[in-house]
């Protein structure tokens, strides 16, 4: 009987001690590969629900796209022109993921730190709300969010 509760302890401190390695993990593994830019919204930073503004990417912008690897590879390919001529623009960088705190860093050459509160991540959905640059936007004194939706 003591050698099966101390297998069990054993076991349960081996299953605990790499939990957040799994995690980490995990969610690298959903945020892999490349997500097109699909909706941008400014959200009330009062409530944190009302949604003041709504922007759906149409023509060029809807061919924006966000790429992460699991080698901490950044890049964004956002296009800009008229019809379909569409001219593709690439920065390219780093970005780091903290999973318990949902932070997502990017740092694309010759440009700053840019961090982002990961909100929803899935297979097909990435919901990132930006934490930096956010202004007032409806005139209540109090800073509004922008977030970014992506999808696969």
């Amino acid at each position: 009987m003591k050698k099966h509760l101390l297998l069990f302890a054993f076991s349960a401190l081996a299953l605990t001690s790499c939990e957040d390695d799994d995690i980490q993990g995990y969610e690298m593994d959903m945020l892999k590969g490349e997500w097109k830019t699909v909706k941008t919204e400014v959200i009330s930073g009062a409530d944190n629900t009302t949604v003041l503004q709504t922007d759906t990417s149409t023509g060029c912008a809807a061919k924006n796209t966000t790429e992460f690897r699991t080698d901490y590879y950044a890049s964004f390919t956002g296009y800009s022109g008229v019809g379909a001529d569409c001219t593709p623009q690439k920065s390219e960088g780093t970005y780091t993921y903290d999973n318990e705190t949902k932070e997502l860093v990017t740092k694309y050459i010759n440009d700053n730190d840019r961090k982002y509160k990961v909100v929803i991540l899935s297979n097909t959905e990435l919901k990132m709300m930006e934490m930096f640059d956010n202004i007032d936007t409806n005139g209540d004194m109090i800073i509004d969010f922008r977030y970014i939706t992506y999808k696969r």
